[in-house]
């Protein structure tokens, strides 16, 4: 098992990387040190582990935590949460209205990840555990939850990347827990000085109209820092949204350019990884750099959710 220390990215909010794909700073858990220990997105199952163990390097044990917030069912991020609320015998999965009946009955989200992940599903998500239902707390737009005496989240309503998604607002930071519906964060390439915030457009509710509104929606907020849900957090909010905003126009157009011709996800993938390798060449980073094995998979995913977006509108 990894020895890596969780990350303290101020006096509250620590993030445990959850080696999602076997890999470091792919997605992680957001712990919030409140008087309700609070836990943000767990990853798939076999994060789980890791979860654990950064808990209990922070000090907490798994009976502390109160509320396990997953930010959308998508099983990237909360299909570890059935297995981790097994473990944490006092908490409560906080959920958009949407996604409630999917983690009390995981098995369209099953089906659907199979179709994405194929063989790979097994070693990528199991056990995908049902939560019971009285055990669930639906969280709709403007929602509250009180964590502390100094600190009640707010939960706004952003689809864009599912119809399942909120994001939690923290007074105390003014920050935001995004998930996939702003983008993603490649704290690979990041930490060589290059800034990439990519959006995330996978099957099968993905909406570009919406994600916009999103992305402009966090900018009025005038935030100091966001949390991805893939991976890491950003002081310059600004900057970042801007950047995914750019991009999801890129991969629109590259979408609409090739849908005459073809509707085959691999084309479009290799078109949209190839866009940003000729950025990231601009920035001389190198073709063989580690952040590559990530960008791959994510384009060929985003390629997926891009067509059968057309298709459907």
């Amino acid at each position: 098992m990894n020895n890596k220390e969780p990350i303290r990215l101020n006096e509250r909010i620590f993030l445990i990387d959850g080696f999602d794909l076997g890999v470091p700073e792919r997605t992680g858990t957001y712990v919030i040190d409140e008087e309700a220990l609070t836990l943000v997105d767990t990853g798939p199952s076999p994060s789980v582990k890791h979860v654990k163990k950064g808990l209990g390097k922070l000090g907490f044990s798994l009976d502390q935590v109160k509320y396990i917030i997953v930010t959308h069912i998508h099983l990237d991020h909360a299909g570890g949460a059935g297995l981790l609320l097994e473990q944490c015998p006092n908490a409560k999965v906080v959920v958009h209205p949407r996604g409630a009946r999917h983690l009390a009955n995981p098995a369209r989200l099953v089906a659907g990840a199979k179709m994405v992940y194929g063989e790979r599903f097994s070693e990528l998500f199991d056990p995908v555990v049902a939560i019971p239902e009285e055990r669930l707390l639906i969280k709709d737009d403007g929602d509250k939850l009180e964590i502390g005496p100094a600190c009640t989240l707010s939960f706004l309503d952003t689809p864009g990347h599912a119809k399942h998604h909120f994001s939690i607002y923290d007074p105390v930071s003014n920050g935001m827990f995004t998930g996939d519906t702003v983008g993603i964060r490649y704290e690979q390439l990041i930490r060589d000085g290059v800034d990439l915030y990519l959006p995330s457009t996978s099957p099968n509710q993905f909406d570009p109209d919406a994600m916009q509104q999103e992305i402009e929606r966090m900018l009025m907020l005038d935030l100091d820092y966001i949390y991805f849900g893939h991976f890491g957090m950003t002081s310059n909010p600004n900057m970042s949204l801007r950047q995914v905003a750019k991009w999801l126009d890129i991969f629109m157009e590259e979408a609409e350019s090739i849908s005459e011709e073809s509707n085959n996800h691999e084309i479009l993938a290799g078109r949209l990884l190839e866009s940003v390798r000729n950025h990231l060449r601009e920035k001389n980073v190198p073709d063989d750099h580690e952040g590559y094995s990530l960008i791959e998979l994510d384009m060929q995913v985003s390629a997926m959710g891009i067509l059968d977006y057309l298709r459907i509108s």
